[in-house]
């Protein structure tokens, strides 16, 4: 089995893959303090709960946009696995073109989401990445890396709002019946689900007419499955993406 770690800016993602499917995934968070013993007992339990013995893990590929977070992973790697994780950077093997100015740039989550992208579903492609940050990916028709759109987090943004407007408060993150609000808490949970529904549908429709194709339209990330059901266009939702891509990356370089 493969273990494929995403270290995202709210979550970190586990995924063990034996296939490109993952047999299964689980998540932490990204901010709580802890030492690198107490994350090797964090893993071992996930791992317990699976009922999936730590030798049968072969194999540890990374994704990080934590720089700071990468080297207690790796000691993880070390001292559970007794092996040298792969991370998703310079000298690796992902059989992606970039086409950006400054190719090194590209985060190493947006390149494991193209990776499994064109083995999955081909080429050209839109993929909307809803987290911490919401990101619309293009791939062109040469299965490229054409570029990204990136804006606040659903979650993000509605807190800094409320945060910042002394007659606005916290709502949950449930849709309202209406898209004309009547309430304070109907006319934010309108803009949060509504309003960003809105723009994937419209950052999309630009893609669209800059790449000159007629692409797929991919939706991943933990916050997808709170907004794209509300969109106006139809989006494939696969919610592992960018782990199924850590796996396909694994593959090229190991075996």
């Amino acid at each position: 089995m493969i273990l494929a770690i995403d270290i995202g800016n709210t979550n970190v993602a586990l995924g063990g893959f034996n296939s490109a499917e993952p047999s299964f995934v689980a998540l932490l968070s990204t901010n709580c303090p802890r030492t690198d013993h107490e994350l090797c007992t964090q893993i071992l339990s996930i791992l317990s709960l699976y009922r999936i013995e730590s030798s049968l893990i072969e194999g540890v590929i990374i994704s990080s946009v934590v720089p700071k977070l990468t080297p207690s992973f790796k000691n993880v790697a070390r001292m559970l696995f007794d092996t040298d994780a792969l991370v998703v950077g310079p000298g690796i093997k992902t059989g992606l073109n970039i086409r950006c100015d400054i190719p090194s740039s590209v985060g190493s989550d947006l390149i494991c989401a193209c990776v499994a992208s064109n083995a999955l579903y081909g080429a050209p492609c839109i993929i909307v990445d809803m987290g911490t940050a919401t990101k619309v990916i293009a791939v062109d028709g040469s299965a490229s890396f054409a570029g990204v759109s990136i804006t606040a987090g659903v979650e993000i943004a509605l807190s800094s709002l409320t945060d910042n407007a002394a007659q606005l408060f916290s709502v949950g993150m449930d849709a309202p019946k209406n898209a004309i609000g009547k309430n304070t808490a109907d006319s934010l949970r309108s803009g949060a689900i509504f309003g960003n529904a809105g723009m994937i549908d419209a950052l999309t429709r630009r893609f669209e007419e800059e790449l000159g194709d007629s692409p797929k339209l991919i939706a991943t990330g933990n916050l997808s499955e709170l907004i794209i059901p509300h969109c106006q266009r139809k989006y494939k939702q696969d919610k592992d993406l960018v782990l199924k891509g850590l796996y396909f990356i694994y593959q090229k370089n190991c075996h």
